[in-house]
């Protein structure tokens, strides 16, 4: 007789994250009751993690690549393999805390219309950690970041609505995206929108993902009673990989999802973020002579100087028609309580 299928598929990609992977399943293990499976992508890293991860007592499914294929084919990949009534997206770089997976699932039992769901989460010192949601870009979010204003006025939504401001996390609401470090959706979900869009090599995927989802009448939401700790940007070398990353998946979200009269605007207020803070850094080097702005200038320089590799997004790659689909809108989706 066969087994039945687990509440929740447990999704990790690893990329050269080989002890922070092996916390990241030893809390899975240990603070979750609900059924699951746990399936691990290893992006070939070069740290030994695809031995490690296959050696975990929690016997993780292991798919270890030859190649490095981006977070967004990864997770495609793992969720190909994947049974349960729900998908769990879950960092490498993440514990899991006091039973958040059960809570996770339990909230979306009682907010089924949310169709997307996210936590709360945390730095390991236990201070808040704003990446758990955010809002979506609009125009006046991006003048706000290239203007300066989002850092001199981060605790106002109205500058900073993308972190939403100085919301701490503390209360179940309604976001516009949930990050992909914690993302609960039910399989059936995820397959509608065909997954990942894997233009998106790293950063952006799960915003493509939950803007789309919106359209079918999806409204992600978080609750504080789900709470990890992420360190976030384990897998990333230097802080200019990073943001050649981040500023290409945005550069991708402008071009996606901005109507075509804002775009022009949109990716100019985009490029204008790390050219305004290369110009804004120096000019206090010259002005304190304080080291900390002689590297933070000599940080954005270089991000500006590879602008070639962002600023028109990522490059195109084939897509199915069931995404085609999704992303220019169709069918209502529907989950059942």
């Amino acid at each position: 007789m066969p087994s039945p299928s687990p509440t929740v598929s447990i999704l990790v990609v690893s990329f050269n994250t080989r002890e922070l992977t092996l916390a990241a399943l030893d809390s899975v293990a240990r603070e979750t009751s609900v059924s699951h499976e746990v399936i691990v992508v290893d992006n070939a890293s070069r740290d030994g993690s695809a031995e490690a991860i296959a050696a975990h007592p929690s016997a993780p499914r292991l798919v270890a690549l030859g190649e490095n294929i981006g977070f967004a084919r990864a997770n495609n990949l793992a969720a190909e393999a994947a049974t349960g009534e729900f998908i769990l997206l879950l960092n490498p770089d993440t514990v899991v805390l006091d039973q958040a997976v059960d809570r996770l699932v339990a909230f979306a039992r009682t907010r089924p219309n949310a169709m997307i769901w996210g936590g709360r989460t945390l730095f390991a010192d236990g201070q808040l950690n704003l990446s758990s949601c955010w809002g979506r870009m609009t125009l006046w979010n991006l003048f706000c970041r290239a203007t300066g204003l989002t850092g001199i006025f981060p605790r106002l939504e109205c500058m900073n609505g993308e972190a939403y401001g100085g919301w701490q996390r503390d209360c179940i609401r309604e976001v516009d995206i949930v990050s992909g470090c914690f993302l609960l959706v039910p399989r059936c979900i995820w397959q509608a929108l065909d997954g990942f869009d894997p233009q998106f090599f790293m950063y952006g995927e799960e915003a493509d993902l939950c803007l789309r989802a919106r359209r079918f009448g999806a409204r992600p939401a978080i609750t504080p009673d789900a709470t990890i700790v992420h360190l976030g940007g384990a897998s990333e070398a230097t802080r200019a990989g990073k943001m050649v990353k981040l500023l290409a998946a945005k550069a991708t979200l402008i071009n996606r999802h901005f109507t075509r009269p804002q775009r022009p605007l949109a990716l100019a207020l985009l490029a204008l973020w790390p050219f305004s803070r290369w110009i804004a850094h120096a000019a206090l080097a010259m002005v304190t002579g304080r080291a900390n702005h002689r590297e933070a200038a000599g940080q954005w320089h270089a991000i500006w100087s590879r602008r070639e590799e962002w600023q028109r997004g990522y490059a195109p790659v084939a897509q199915s028609s069931l995404a085609r689909a999704a992303r220019s809108g169709g069918q209502s989706l529907e989950v059942t309580p």
